[in-house]
C-alpha cells in the first residue's frame, strides 16, 4: 500500500533546459516559456568567445543541443529559491559547458537527480566533477548501475555505456540510494522512487536487456526510471520526466496517487515515444494526456516527432516546443 506523501505547494517553480535534443533560437516568449532566441535579443546576453573570421572578432558562446537531457528545476517560496539538476545529458563536457553560458553557478545546485541509468542522462557528470568541490549529492535508483544494452532481432546487441559507481564515489559524489519515494529541498520537490506501471498501454522498451545475475536478461520495465514533482500552490502538479520509460501516463498517475493532488498543471521531459517500437503507443498516451488535462506539454528529447506532432495537435492550447535555453514558469 502506497502512503500519501505530504509534498509542500510551493509559489513557482522554474524548469531550465539546460540540455535537450533541440536548440531553435527563433522560438519567441510565450506566458510559460522564456526563450533564449535572436528575437528577444536574449542572446546578447551570452559571454563572448574569441571568432577571428567575424568582424568583431568575437561571438556569442551559445549553449550546444545533443541527444540527451538535463534541467535545472528550481523552487521558490517568498525570497527563498533553491535548486536541483534533473539528468546531466549525454556528453563529457556539455553539461558543464551549458550551464556556464546560462550563467548557473554550479555551487547552487543541492543534488543532482537521475532519472535512470542511460548514458544520455548520466555522460555530464564527468565534466561537472571537474569542477569546484565539494560535488552535489546524487540520487539515484539502487538500478542505476546495471550494465544495459539494445537487443534488435536480427541485429549484434549493442551494449550502453555504464556508470561506474566506484569511479563516481571515489569523484567526491555522494550517493544516496532509493527504490521508495523521497522528498528533497524541505518537502518542496518529490523524487517519484520506482512507479507503478498501471496501464495496459504502457509496455516498455521491448529491446532493453540488462546484466543480472551473471546473464543477460530482458529488461523492458527499468525500473529505475524516476521522476520529480512539484506542486504550484493553487494550480497543481509539475511533473518532470527523463525518458519516461515507465510511460508518462503511469507517472503521473503515480504523482496524484502518491501526492492526494488530482490536478496536473504541467508535463516536462522526454516521453519515450519515438521509433516505430512505440507507434501504437502514442494515440493510447495522446488521448490518456488529454483526459488528464494538463494546462502545459512540452515534449522533449526521446518523445519522436510522431508523437510531438501528435500532442501539439490534441492539445494545442497547452503545447509548448522545447529548446535548450528555454526557462519555463510556473507559478
Amino acid at each position: 500500500m502506497t502512503v500519501e506523501i505530504p509534498l509542500n505547494p510551493v509559489e513557482r517553480v522554474e524548469v531550465l533546459t539546460v540540455i535537450d535534443n533541440v536548440a531553435d533560437a527563433l522560438l519567441t516568449n510565450t506566458e510559460v516559456a522564456k526563450r533564449l532566441g535572436v528575437a528577444g535579443r536574449e542572446m546578447d546576453t551570452l559571454p563572448q568567445i574569441e571568432a577571428p573570421l567575424l568582424e568583431a572578432g568575437r561571438a556569442a558562446d551559445v549553449p550546444v543541443a545533443e541527444h540527451g537531457l538535463s534541467f535545472l528545476v528550481s523552487i521558490t517560496n517568498g525570497d527563498a529559491r533553491r535548486s536541483v539538476l534533473f539528468d546531466t545529458g549525454s556528453t563529457v563536457d556539455g553539461l558543464a559547458h551549458n550551464l556556464r553560458v546560462l550563467g548557473v553557478n554550479p555551487g547552487e545546485i543541492e543534488a543532482i537527480v537521475l532519472s535512470h541509468g542511460h548514458f544520455d542522462h548520466t555522460t555530464g557528470l564527468n565534466g561537472l566533477s571537474k569542477g569546484p568541490q565539494p560535488l552535489p549529492p546524487l540520487v539515484v535508483h539502487p538500478d542505476f548501475w546495471l550494465r544495459r544494452r539494445i537487443a534488435l532481432p536480427g541485429r549484434e546487441p549493442y551494449e550502453l555505456p555504464t556508470t561506474s559507481e566506484e569511479k563516481v564515489r571515489a569523484a567526491g559524489f555522494s550517493v544516496v540510494e532509493r527504490c521508495e519515494p523521497s522528498l528533497l529541498l524541505d518537502g518542496g520537490l518529490l523524487v517519484t522512487g520506482e512507479i507503478e506501471r498501471t496501464t495496459e498501454f504502457e509496455r516498455g522498451f521491448a529491446v532493453h536487456q540488462a546484466f543480472r545475475d551473471g546473464e543477460w536478461q530482458p529488461d523492458p520495465l527499468i525500473h529505475d526510471d524516476q521522476a520529480l514533482v512539484a506542486n504550484v500552490r493553487g494550480r497543481g502538479l509539475v511533473v518532470i520526466t527523463g525518458c519516461g520509460h515507465a510511460g508518462v501516463i503511469n507517472t503521473m498517475r503515480y504523482a496524484r496517487k502518491l501526492t492526494g493532488v488530482e490536478r496536473v498543471y504541467a508535463v516536462i521531459g522526454g516521453l519515450h515515444l519515438a521509433t516505430p517500437l512505440f507507434e501504437s503507443t502514442i494515440r493510447p498516451t495522446v488521448e490518456a494526456l488529454a483526459e488528464l488535462a494538463p494546462q502545459v506539454v512540452v515534449p522533449a528529447h526521446c518523445t519522436g516527432w510522431r508523437a510531438t506532432h501528435a500532442l501539439a495537435a490534441a492539445l494545442p492550447d497547452a503545447f509548448v516546443p522545447g529548446s535548450v535555453g528555454t526557462r519555463y514558469i510556473l507559478q
